[in-house]
């Protein structure tokens, strides 16, 4: 619900699914686009809107249950990014190996939130607070490290910061073939954050990771860094 409020305030379209008939009789009548159905269904998940959707979002704290949803939307919509919501980071590699982009161990989270405020009430200054927990979700959300570019993004102040970028290696493109080391990508000062191959299978990216055609590979770095990075993958 929490989410759903913020989504409403940015305008963004949404649909719920839930299996409380009491909650969704209750959200319905105050206006928020949920309806019954159990999300590890795939007629459920085709019915909300799977094949049109932007993004997933899994909330429910059930990781037998999120990796039902998970294959089910990787065998009919690999392309769409999903992020699950868990307890802790227990089942943090299972969850990315079946297809997860993102997920948010709801225990680190509220660390974070506890030692921010603890910082704050010992006089540290609102703007380290805010860095050092940026700094600590950096290093846990690949995803979190950049951002991905929009037209209305190029302010002065944002040219010279890390962005993310997304590209798609089609036939042809001289990185096929070749492991990631190889393109010595870090050396140009671009990093891989997220790889996601052509069925929609997360992958973790390392040296010896071999470059297939449809791979979708998530750039992080400056904008003149990412050009040039993605012309190398493309072009050689």
């Amino acid at each position: 619900q929490n989410l759903a409020r913020i989504l409403e305030r940015e305008g963004i379209p949404y649909m719920a699914l839930d299996l409380d008939p009491d909650r969704v009789r209750q959200a319905a009548a105050a206006g928020d686009s949920v309806v019954f159905g159990d999300a590890a269904r795939l007629q459920a998940l085709m019915a909300a809107g799977l094949a049109r959707a932007s993004a997933v979002v899994i909330t429910y704290l059930d990781v037998p249950g999120a990796l039902k949803v998970l294959a089910n939307i990787r065998a009919h919509a690999p392309q769409v990014p999903v992020i699950v919501r868990t307890q802790d980071d227990h089942d943090l590699e299972k969850l990315q190996a079946a297809g997860a982009t993102e997920v948010v161990p709801e225990a680190i989270e509220g660390s974070l939130m506890l030692a921010s405020h603890a910082l704050a009430l010992v006089g540290v200054p609102m703007r380290r607070v805010i860095r050092v927990v940026q700094d600590q979700r950096d290093a846990r959300y690949n995803l979190l490290r950049g951002y991905f570019h929009g037209a209305d993004d190029d302010t002065v102040d944002e040219i010279d910061h890390e962005r993310l970028d997304s590209f798609t290696l089609t036939p042809g493109a001289r990185a096929i073939g070749r492991p990631l080391a190889q393109l010595a990508l870090q050396a140009m000062g671009v990093r891989v954050a997220a790889l996601r191959r052509q069925g929609g299978q997360a992958a973790a990216p390392g040296d010896d990771t071999v470059l297939a055609d449809g791979d979708t590979l998530v750039l992080s770095g400056k904008p003149g860094a990412l050009a040039l990075a993605i012309d190398k993958l493309q072009r050689g």
